[in-house]
């Protein structure tokens, strides 16, 4: 139930609707208020809140897994890099919990209690391994944090400037949050969710859109006197677009977080102007600032441009460009599972192969950033590929973080941010997660050779089996030399039209044996006649405990163009006289089978196709690792 006090302070009605909370800002006069029962203490004045982009406030309300919520507290908090904040909500059902809002980003956790011991967090550093809750968690975030200030209902005692040492954990889709601000510390357990998953209600008027609520910061360049402007306080860097110097946004004196560009170095334009609003894959996008990146590899520089985007619901995006190619950048709603020097990475159901290795350093800053980048700025960044998608993981001294890219086409950002036609420039070169744009071409050329192919055997079968080949004359015959000297006269046997192919085979039990052959077709009715000779022989045995053959048993003759009528065969044999066995044989006279050498011809000039395509698909894949750190070996590399 609900409990009320006055404010000591002004008089006005402070609400506790939790139980668990025992210290609330006084929504009025801002005074700090420690709840003791019915009696509020009046502790002195809360800092006030850092304006910034964040949709929420509190009385929004939500639901997650089925029950309702609302926001009730809310601690800002400011790290190295910029703020975030800890909103403290409370559910229909009486219990609390926290979600912490980060540049769009969002976490719902639940204090839990280990039973295993905390480690210090000076023991902690990013990607080291701690042990809560029987499970292995990946320190991905250390962050020395400090409170700026609170609203509303909190379940503790917080102020200005009070110290929140903080580590964050991960493990797979679970996220975890190690408070050292007390002893023993708190540990929070829960997941990143999506913004659109908590079903909101009572947000801020007119957030959802990246438009600014709060009257830009104007200064000016303390390097070079250039104007320039900071549209809220969650901007922490400001690059200067004239000179490259970097601006600390935060910092009322506008110190330099890094110099100005010298002379001599190169300065690089961006293709797309900060300021610029569009909409891309849906959503409204405002394009507030531009960095410059560079890698070296063996004494080569390669150089590539960031884009910071301010979406929706205080969201932020990027977009990659690396010789005409783009690449649109998320943070991904869990991060991937990952363990060194792995070839691959299993994210959302798609294998993620290990691209290459790099360090990447910042060349070049302009516009607005919502962390304190500095030119010189250096990270270590792991690509893993599975086109159109890219998995990039990067990480820095105090953090370990992951982007999920997608591959878009020049005209795709054109549209976007309805630019001329031609001011992006074309793409050359293969990108690491480019659409290999063989790939479909090569799916339907398959397609179509399997479908093809499947006729092409279907009517060989046909032809073969149906339409082809038939018996005329099956008849045993025996060659002795008690009938040397006659001649063989077959059964006849009629061809109905004119055959192009008549095939006559005999099928022998020669061994170690020869005999000859003198053959001829004759034409019942016009004597018209065609010979042939033939030879057959085969011999066997054993040499040295090998066995041996030579010859065949069976021969075949094929007479060609035979015009309609009644034939038969007249045989004229010469027996080895060496050898006086029998020599028996099976007699067989066919129409010619179809062909199979035009179906194979045919089988390899629709295979032609699929090859010529699948070496094209190869191609670009080769063209593709080349640039990676698993380029294909060489032929001299193999000499070598």
């Amino acid at each position: 139930m609900a409990k009320s006090a006055n404010c000591p302070s002004c008089g006005a009605a402070v609400v506790f609707r939790s139980a668990a909370s025992i210290f609330a800002v006084c929504e009025y006069c801002n005074s700090t208020l420690v709840r003791h029962d019915q009696n509020l203490e009046d502790i002195g004045k809360m800092a006030a809140l850092v304006e910034d982009r964040s949709p929420l406030q509190l009385g929004t309300e939500g639901r997650w897994q089925g029950l309702h919520f609302a926001l009730i507290g809310r601690i800002q908090l400011r790290y190295s890099q910029g703020l975030w904040n800890e909103w403290h909500l409370m559910f229909d059902d009486m219990n609390t919990g926290w979600l912490s809002e980060a540049s769009g980003e969002y976490v719902l956790t639940f204090q839990k209690f280990p039973r295993e011991p905390i480690p210090a967090f000076t023991e902690l550093q990013p990607e080291s391994r701690v042990t809560l809750f029987s499970r292995s968690w990946v320190v991905t975030n250390i962050e020395d944090a400090e409170c700026i200030a609170g609203q509303g209902e909190l379940p503790f005692k917080v102020g200005a400037g009070y110290k929140a040492p903080v580590v964050d954990l991960r493990d797979g889709d679970n996220f975890a949050t190690i408070d050292y601000s007390d002893t023993p510390p708190l540990v929070f357990i829960g997941s990143p969710i999506k913004f659109e998953d908590m079903a909101f209600a009572n947000l801020r008027e007119g957030m959802p859109l990246p438009d600014g609520s709060v009257e830009a910061q104007v200064f000016r360049c303390p390097s070079c006197g250039s104007p320039m402007s900071a549209r809220s306080a969650e901007i922490k860097a400001v690059g200067c677009g004239s000179c490259g110097a970097v601006v600390d946004a935060s910092d009322h004196n506008h110190q330099l977080l890094s110099k100005a560009m010298a002379t001599q170095d190169e300065h690089y334009a961006p293709r797309i102007e900060i300021g610029s609003k569009g909409v891309l894959e849906g959503k409204p996008v405002e394009l507030i600032g531009f960095l410059v990146k560079r890698t070296t590899s063996e004494g080569v520089h390669y150089d590539w441009r960031e884009y910071l985007l301010a979406g929706e619901n205080g969201t932020y995006r990027w977009l990659v460009e690396y010789n005409g190619h783009w690449n649109i950048v998320d943070v991904p709603s869990r991060q991937p599972r990952y363990s060194n020097h792995t070839d691959s990475v299993n994210y959302e159901g798609v294998k993620y192969k290990h691209f290459s290795t790099y360090q990447a350093e910042v060349l070049q800053v302009a516009g607005e950033f919502t962390w304190r980048v500095t030119r010189g700025e250096r990270s270590d960044l792991i690509d893993f590929v599975a086109p159109p998608l890219m998995l990039s993981r990067e990480k820095t001294k105090s953090e370990v973080s992951w982007s999920l890219c997608r591959y878009a086409e020049a005209e795709e950002i054109q549209a976007a941010f309805k630019l001329k036609s031609g001011v992006l420039p074309r793409a050359f070169g293969v990108y690491a997660n480019q659409p290999n744009p063989w790939e479909e071409a090569h799916r339907r050329v398959c397609k179509l050779f399997w479908k093809f192919a499947l006729v092409a055997v279907v009517a060989q079968l046909l032809l073969a089996f149906v339409f082809g080949g038939k018996t005329l004359l099956q008849q045993p015959v025996e060659f002795n030399h008690l009938n040397a000297d006659e001649t063989f006269v077959s059964q006849t046997f009629t061809l109905g039209s004119q055959v192009k192919k008549l095939t006559v085979e005999n099928e022998t039990d020669l061994n170690n044996n020869w005999f000859d052959l003198q053959l001829v077709l004759v034409n019942k009715e016009t004597g018209a006649s065609w010979p042939t000779a033939r030879g057959l022989a085969y011999y066997h045995g054993v040499d040295g405990g090998e066995s041996w053959s030579e010859g065949s048993r069976s021969d075949e003759v094929s007479f060609v163009d035979i015009p309609p009528g009644t034939y038969y065969l007249a045989i004229d044999p010469d027996l080895a006289p060496e050898n006086r066995t029998p020599v028996r044989s099976a007699l067989k006279v066919s129409k010619g089978s179809v062909p199979w050498s035009n179906f194979i011809f045919l089988m390899l000039f629709l295979m032609f196709f699929p090859v010529f395509s699948r070496m094209r698909l190869a191609s670009f894949e080769t063209s593709r690792w080349s640039e990676s750190d698993h380029a294909p070996s060489s032929d001299d590399d193999d000499d070598e």
